[in-house]
């Protein structure tokens, strides 16, 4: 069985704003194995992505436990948090966070201006990270000379180039396409067969289908934590045990 990347053991998030106390995480628990395909998913406003900026290192618990790598993140300082979502976590966010009138090279390349690699390097690693998304043809766009589908590719290179040991994707079909969101959803897939532990915030359930486990979480508490049976899958274009 594969090692436990991520524990939570009575996890709780408040946020306090003028003395009035949000509760927004109420006591969650759950781990999370290498190379699982996970789904967090519930309505707007049920805590799902509070929930992936405290174990994408965006945020802290107010009390509970988070280890990473069996480490205690409350431990780590803000500046070691901030290495650890260089090198240890790629995001994918609904709204691509990119660079506007900036390459698709250049876009990919910026998780590893702190890495203390050459440019040469560098080049060679974003390349690589373009070529695993189909985007290579590309390279030297701008990326606002990109379709919203090619966006989103290229947001998952940048989340790839680093190599992480996880990659965090928030509602990463929320503004595409049917055609453009399956095939980000393949790409997924893809990383995820090849050993990439993904973990999907969507409240899409077809989304969360692709996913190999699913946790439903409600007003801040998890009310359901699955495997998938059936999954929905874009390689063969129908549900698959």
């Amino acid at each position: 069985m594969a090692e436990v990347l991520i524990k939570i053991k009575d996890g709780i998030k408040d946020y306090v704003t003028d003395e009035v106390v949000t509760k927004v995480l109420r006591g969650v628990s759950f781990e999370i194995r290498a190379g699982e395909f996970l789904a967090i998913t519930g309505p707007s406003g049920s805590g799902k992505s509070t929930l992936m900026h405290v174990i994408g290192f965006l945020d802290r618990l107010t009390e509970g436990i988070y280890e990473f790598e069996g480490k205690n993140v409350a431990e780590f300082s803000d500046d070691e948090l901030a290495s650890l979502r260089n090198k240890k976590v790629g995001f994918v966010f609904q709204t691509f966070n990119l660079l506007p009138k900036t390459s698709v090279l250049e876009n990919v390349k910026l998780p590893l201006v702190y890495a203390g690699i050459s440019a040469k390097e560098m080049d060679e690693k974003a390349k690589e990270a373009i070529k695993a998304v189909g985007l290579f043809h590309r390279l030297n766009y701008l990326s606002n000379q990109l379709s919203g589908g090619e966006k989103q590719r290229v947001a998952i290179a940048r989340a790839l180039v680093n190599q992480p040991a996880v990659i965090f994707a928030d509602e990463p079909t929320g503004n595409l396409d049917s055609k453009s969101g399956t095939q980000i959803m393949e790409i997924l897939e893809k990383l995820n067969d090849e050993g990439k532990t993904v973990i999907l915030v969507t409240h899409e359930q077809d989304t969360a289908d692709h996913a190999k486990r699913i946790i439903r979480i409600r007003d801040g508490q998890i009310i359901g934590d699955s495997i998938v049976d059936h999954r929905r899958s874009v390689k063969d274009g129908e549900l698959r045990k």
